[in-house]
């Protein structure tokens, strides 16, 4: 059966995933500068790659983060991890974060209240789509052909999917700074260590990922 897999998502010590005020020149806002250095710390999209192809031996680090590729047919993002505005859409050429090639390869659910046609980016089509969570992750699971579908963000998406009891998987890497202001994942999510097996694993890089599955008797 198709899951709702979450990898890679960064959160602060005090549980903030962005900061305030984001615009589409700094799509972290006031955290932009706090957040970036520790992508590339944590290996966030894709596992190091050595000059003509080969990867390196992988670290612990590069093995955790090479999953957020892996076994996907389909991705559901929120309006704000493609476009930072509110309301009808501005920026009518407006293609996403990624520019002309994006990382995910698969049809993209963005979910929006202002629907548009679908857009297609290098190996992507973005569909723009209202719903629920429930509605849109059929939709995505229609697409994905019995592949997995990537929850990719943002914190509201992840936690709107997390509190209507939709996620099988969710990885979180945890790094070591307090934020203090921003869109927080947890807030509403009291009892999600009743719903899932947690295991943790802190690394020398100064991370920590948690890892959440989903009990088999829920």
């Amino acid at each position: 059966m198709s899951r709702l897999r979450v990898h890679n998502f960064v959160v602060t010590l005090d549980g903030f995933a962005t900061g305030d005020d984001q615009t589409l020149e700094e799509p972290f806002g006031t955290a932009q500068d706090e957040f970036l250095p520790w992508f590339g710390r944590a290996r966030v999209w894709r596992p190091e790659f050595r000059p003509g192809g080969t990867t390196l031996a992988p670290s612990a680090t590069e093995s955790i983060a090479s999953a957020w590729g892996a076994g996907f047919g389909a991705d559901i993002m929120g309006r704000r991890m493609y476009h930072s505005g509110p309301g009808p859409w501005s920026h009518e050429d407006w293609r996403g974060f990624w520019g002309e090639e994006p990382p995910f390869g698969t049809p993209v659910f963005v979910m929006t209240h202002w629907e548009q046609q679908p857009l297609s980016v290098g190996h992507s089509t973005f569909h723009f789509v209202g719903g629920t969570p429930a509605e849109v992750l059929k939709r995505a699971q229609e697409a994905a052909d019995g592949k997995d579908v990537r929850l990719c963000g943002g914190p509201s998406t992840v936690a709107a999917f997390l509190a209507a009891d939709l996620v099988d998987y969710l990885h979180v890497i945890q790094i070591p700074i307090v934020l203090g202001h921003g869109i927080r994942l947890w807030d509403g999510l009291d009892d999600l260590h009743r719903r899932y097996a947690v295991e943790s694993l802190v690394l020398p890089n100064g991370t920590t990922h948690l890892f959440f599955t989903k009990n088999a008797d829920i």
